[in-house]
Formats: structure tokens, C-alpha cells, sequence
């Protein structure tokens, strides 16, 4: 042990492990048999998947009349989505490439599959703005080429068209920062596999990865700059789906907190997600000893600080609401009768699920246990869901003037994408799990002789 590390900091990786056993336990998803558990993860998935590919081929062939929008409330459960999806994609970047930068360790057992949760939840995010069209087949026109209708141009001047460009760097950034990371696990299944088609295709896609000290070099250089570029794109990307709302001239929407409460809120809900499907992957997988206590103690903690910003902001909405003295402010935030109103029990979840369960984890033996972090990471993104539903929903049930005001119940059809969608993002991500290594073995190796089981001198 190096004289300068504290000897009380725990191990991030428990069991003896020596090099060849990380190799063996990485790639042992990838070569054996998916176990009972993956079966039956994957078929609930993909049934939910099916649902929702009926409920949008519903959609695309009736129209958007099927869903459950009136005049009034033109957006609500897909745009809901579309936020939520973007938000739950945020942790990702942020654990790879912010605690890349601060150089923490704990993020090398859970960054893979972080940043693959990032892509595939931005994949769910990007289906509903082109469901939305209604004329999907019409969508190359939100694209800036020239076209036969000679000067059909997109409105720059549009927060939604910014959507677009911001969303799509973050996707692009997002997975050349997580090739990049798998080049070497890559090359280390490639060097293992037996069988010719195993070896021929991860041959492909390790990019010819040598393991020489130039390679790894290289590698270094390339993830600092990826982490440099990503770490602005974690805060700019939530912002601007923050300007869809806060650049109208809507009553509650008109707000300048939006761009941080944004940010946090997606945060917050990213590291929930993050945590659901670490504690999922570590059974599945069989990956235990490489995703600890320690890294979900951490990852609640990280979730503590993002809620209590959340929380803020929500009370500082209210007391602007109060303070402004502007009877619009005052309507929406207090006369509303949003805590009393119809949408009563849509304002009490999402105060319930993000500013008051969350505080359990003030409590160390809640925060250390594996089943209540598992129930309180869904509880958050139930919270979270129910957020972006009363920003649109509420906000738009009560327009100025109240011959328009009205409500909005959801659909069979609405309720089925949106379940379709989680079914897609776990068949995708339980898909990932089978064909590339969850844990980074390279990364993991890196940190054995300070963090490891074995070499710390000590056991649990």
C-alpha cells in the first residue's frame, strides 16, 4: 500500500481478486449462458417493447387523435417523455466524464454502464418529437437541406430546433466516449474467445488495440479531451430542454430557475436510473464483487445533494410566486389549487417521491442497503415523472382565459408507448449486458493495488 493512502477507505473490489479473475468474471456474461434471471428480465422487456411498437404503428396510422391532447393541451404525456428520457440520460456523462476529471475511483465499476444507459435512454428520448409529428414520413423537414420546396429552412430562432442540434452533439459525444472507453475490454474478449466468429467480430471492433504502452498512451489523452468536451454538454444539453418551456410567454413556464432546476432534476433522476440497473446488473451479471456497498452508498449520496438543489428549486418557485406580488405568478403557483386542485394527487407525488422520501437516505443504514436504494431509485423517477408532467399539464389545463380550461387523461395508446419505451431501453441495455463487458476490466485492473480486497490487507 502506498504511504500516502488512508488505510480505513474501504474496498472497491471485494473477493481476492487477482488480474486473470477480473478478466474471467468480466467476460464470463459474454461466453456462458444467460442465467434464469436474464431470461426472465429480457422477456418481460421485450414484451412490453412489442406493446409499445403496436401502440406507435396505432399512432403513425390513425393519427395523433388517438392519444389523449385537446386544443388546449397540445403536449403532455409524450413531451413528458421526451424530458424525461433526455434527464434519466444525464448521469451518464456526468459519472464518466466529471468524476473522470476529479479523479474519483468509485466511478470505474459503474461508468460502462452508465454511458451506455445515456445512449439508449436518448434513443427513447428522440422517438417521441418524431412520433409527435404525426406525418413521420415528413420528418426530414425539421432537417437544414435544401429540398424541393425550394426554401423550406428551419426556424433558428426555435428553443425546439436547438433541441435538436444540442441533443444530437450529446448523443455523438456520448458514444465515442464510450467506444473509446471499450476499446480495450474489446481487445481483452477478442484475445479470449474461442470461437472464429466471436474472435472475427471483436477483432472489428477493438480497432486493432494492441495493449502497447503507445495505445494506452493515446487512450488517456483521448478520454481527458472526450471528458473536457462532455462536461459542458452535461450542463448545456438540459438547459436548452429547459428553453422549450422557460423562453414562452406561458404563466409558470415564463421562469428563469428553469435552466438549473433542469439540470439538477436531470441529475437527479439520471443517478436514480443509474442506480435501478446497477442494482438489476450486479445479480444478472453475477458482478457482486465489482459493484459494492460503497458505490451505491456513493451514488445515494451524490443523489441526497442533486435532490436538495431540486428541492430548492421548488421552493424558491413558490416564493417568487408569493413575493412577485404578480397576480399571473400568484395564480400559478398558489391559486391554482395545484396541491388541492384536479391534479391534486400529480402535485403530491412528485413532492412526495423528490423532496421528502429522498430524506431517508440521510439515515447510513438506508443509504448502505441494496434493497431500499433499489425502491427509492424507482420512487425518484416516479417523482421525476411526475414533475415534467405538472409543468406541462397543469401549466396548460389553465390558460388566461377560462373558457379554456380543461383536463387531460391519458390514453391506452399513450400509456403503451410510454411503457413500450421502457421495454425497449431494458431489452437494449439486458442486450448490452450479453455482448459487451459491463464492468471496465482495464479500468478496474488499474485501481487493484489501492483499492482491491487483496491488496488492502484486510477483509469484510
Amino acid at each position: 500500500m502506498s504511504h500516502y493512502e488512508a488505510p480505513i477507505r474501504k474496498p472497491l473490489i471485494l473477493g481476492n481478486k487477482t488480474y486473470h479473475d477480473v478478466s474471467v468474471d468480466i467476460s464470463k456474461p459474454i461466453f456462458g449462458k444467460a442465467n434464469k434471471l436474464w431470461w426472465f428480465a429480457f422477456t418481460v422487456a421485450l414484451l412490453a417493447f412489442l406493446w409499445g411498437v403496436g401502440a406507435i404503428v396505432y399512432t403513425i396510422g390513425t393519427g395523433i387523435g388517438v392519444w389523449g391532447l385537446n386544443n388546449k393541451i397540445n403536449w403532455a404525456w409524450d413531451i413528458t417523455n421526451f424530458v424525461w428520457w433526455v434527464g434519466i440520460g444525464h448521469a451518464g456523462t456526468l459519472i464518466s466524464a466529471v468524476l473522470l476529471l476529479f479523479r474519483q475511483k468509485w466511478r470505474m465499476g459503474i461508468n460502462r454502464s452508465a454511458e451506455a444507459m445515456t445512449i439508449f435512454a436518448v434513443f427513447q428520448a428522440g422517438l417521441f418529437p418524431l412520433i409527435h409529428m404525426g406525418r413521420i414520413w415528413n420528418g426530414y423537414w425539421v432537417m437544414p437541406i435544401p429540398n424541393q420546396f425550394g426554401s423550406l429552412w428551419t426556424n433558428f430562432n426555435s428553443p425546439l430546433l436547438w433541441d435538436v442540434f444540442a441533443i444530437s452533439t450529446y448523443l455523438s459525444v456520448s458514444v465515442v466516449f464510450w467506444w473509446t472507453g471499450l476499446l480495450p475490454d474489446f481487445a481483452m474478449i477478442r484475445d479470449r474467445a474461442t470461437k472464429p466468429f466471436h474472435k472475427k467480430i471483436y477483432s472489428l471492433v477493438s480497432f486493432g488495440w494492441s495493449g502497447k504502452a503507445k495505445d494506452w498512451q493515446r487512450f488517456e489523452e483521448v478520454s481527458l479531451v472526450l471528458a473536457g468536451l462532455a462536461t459542458p454538454l452535461v450542463l448545456s444539453v438540459h438547459t436548452i430542454v429547459s428553453f422549450d418551456f422557460a423562453t414562452s410567454v406561458i404563466p409558470g413556464w415564463h421562469s428563469t430557475v428553469y435552466p438549473p432546476y433542469f439540470v439538477a432534476g436531470a441529475v437527479f433522476s439520471g443517478f436514480a436510473m443509474v442506480q435501478t440497473l446497477l442494482i438489476i446488473m450486479r445479480k444478472v451479471s453475477g458482478l457482486e464483487d465489482y459493484i459494492t456497498r460503497d458505490h451505491i452508498e456513493n451514488m445515494n449520496k451524490v443523489i441526497l445533494v442533486t435532490g436538495g438543489i431540486v428541492a430548492i428549486a421548488y421552493l424558491s418557485e413558490f416564493f417568487v410566486g408569493w413575493y412577485s406580488g404578480s397576480s399571473y405568478e400568484d395564480f400559478t403557483y398558489l391559486s391554482i389549487g395545484a396541491a388541492t386542485g384536479p391534479y391534486w394527487w400529480a402535485f403530491w407525488a412528485l413532492i412526495l417521491c423528490n423532496s421528502v422520501f429522498p430524506q431517508l437516505l440521510w439515515i447510513k443504514k438506508f443509504r448502505r442497503s441494496f434493497v431500499f436504494s433499489f425502491f427509492m431509485s424507482i420512487i425518484i423517477n416516479i417523482g421525476m415523472w411526475f414533475e415534467r408532467f405538472d409543468i406541462i399539464v397543469i401549466n396548460l389545463s389553465r390558460g388566461h382565459l377560462p373558457s379554456t380550461w380543461t383536463q387531460f387523461s391519458p390514453t391506452y395508446v399513450d400509456i403503451a408507448i410510454y411503457i413500450g419505451t421502457i421495454g425497449f431501453f431494458f431489452v437494449l441495455f439486458l442486450l448490452y449486458a450479453r455482448t459487451f463487458p459491463v464492468v471496465a476490466q482495464a479500468e478496474i485492473k488499474s485501481i487493484m493495488k489501492s483499492s482491491g480486497d487483496r491488496y488492502k490487507g484486510k477483509k469484510h
